[in-house]
C-alpha cells in the first residue's frame, strides 16, 4: 500500500522502475558519540575515507587523487579490495585497518574533510562525519544528494575519476566551513527525527484506512 524509500535517489528508482510514488524517510544515524567531540578542539589535518573496502565504493579514487598531490589521507576498514588499494598508494596515504569506535570518532573530528566517491543509495558514514563537524566531499550522485550542501556541509565532484577529485582538493580549504552548522546540518538525520517521521506516517495511512472502510 505505501512505499517508503531511504532517499531521492531510491525514491527516483522506485518512480522509475515500478511506477509508483513514494515517501522518502531518511535513515536514522547514530551520530551521538560522534557529537561528543564538539567541544573539544581538535586540529583538521589531511582526509580521511572510511568503510568497507570493495571496488563500487570507489576508494581507488580518493587514494590516487591524494597520491597524486601529494595530500594526507588516512584510510579506516578492510575488505576484498585492500591488497589493490595498497598497491595504489603513496607515501602520504596511511592504512589504519580496522579501528574501534573511539578512533574512528577521533580521526573523523580531526579530518579536513571526509571523501565518499561511491555511488551509495544513502551513505551512513558520511552523516556519520557531519555529526562530528567535518565537512564532506562527494560524488554527485545518490544519497549523497541529500545530505552534502556546496559551501555549507561539503563539496561535490562530478565524475568518478582521479583527476576531477584532485581537482576539488586542490582548492579545498576546511576553514571556509563552520562545524557547529554542519553539526546542525546532521541533526536532520537523527533517530529521534526517523522515529517521528515514521509514526506520523504510519499514523496517517491507518487514519485514511479507516476513513475508506
Amino acid at each position: 500500500d505505501v512505499i517508503i524509500a531511504n532517499s531521492t535517489h531510491i525514491q527516483a528508482d522506485i518512480r522509475k522502475y515500478y511506477r509508483r510514488d513514494s515517501t522518502v524517510i531518511f535513515p536514522p544515524v547514530y551520530m551521538e558519540r560522534f557529537m561528543k567531540h564538539e567541544n573539544m578542539r581538535h586540529k583538521r589535518r589531511g582526509f580521511i575515507i572510511s568503510g568497507r573496502q570493495t571496488p563500487y565504493k570507489r576508494f581507488d579514487l580518493a587514494i590516487v587523487a591524494c597520491t597524486k598531490l601529494g595530500l594526507p589521507l588516512t584510510v579506516i576498514g578492510n575488505g576484498p579490495d585492500h591488497a589493490r588499494l595498497r598497491k595504489l598508494a603513496g607515501k602520504t596515504v596511511t592504512f589504519l585497518g580496522r579501528v574501534s569506535d573511539e578512533v574512528v570518532e577521533q580521526e573523523f573530528a580531526s579530518a579536513e574533510a571526509l571523501i565518499f566517491p561511491g555511488l551509495d543509495d544513502f551513505g551512513i558514514t558520511p552523516v556519520e562525519a557531519m555529526a562530528s563537524g567535518t565537512p564532506v566531499i562527494a560524488l554527485k550522485a545518490g544519497g549523497a544528494l541529500d545530505y552534502v550542501k556546496p559551501r555549507v556541509t561539503g563539496e561535490f565532484f562530478d565524475r568518478q575519476k582521479p583527476s576531477t577529485l584532485a581537482h576539488v582538493l586542490r582548492d579545498f580549504d576546511s576553514h571556509r566551513y563552520s562545524s557547529a552548522a554542519i553539526r546542525a546540518y546532521a541533526k536532520r538525520f537523527s533517530k529521534e527525527n526517523f522515529q517521528k517521521t515514521m509514526r506520523d506516517l504510519v499514523v496517517d495511512e491507518y487514519k485514511k484506512f479507516r476513513a475508506a472502510e
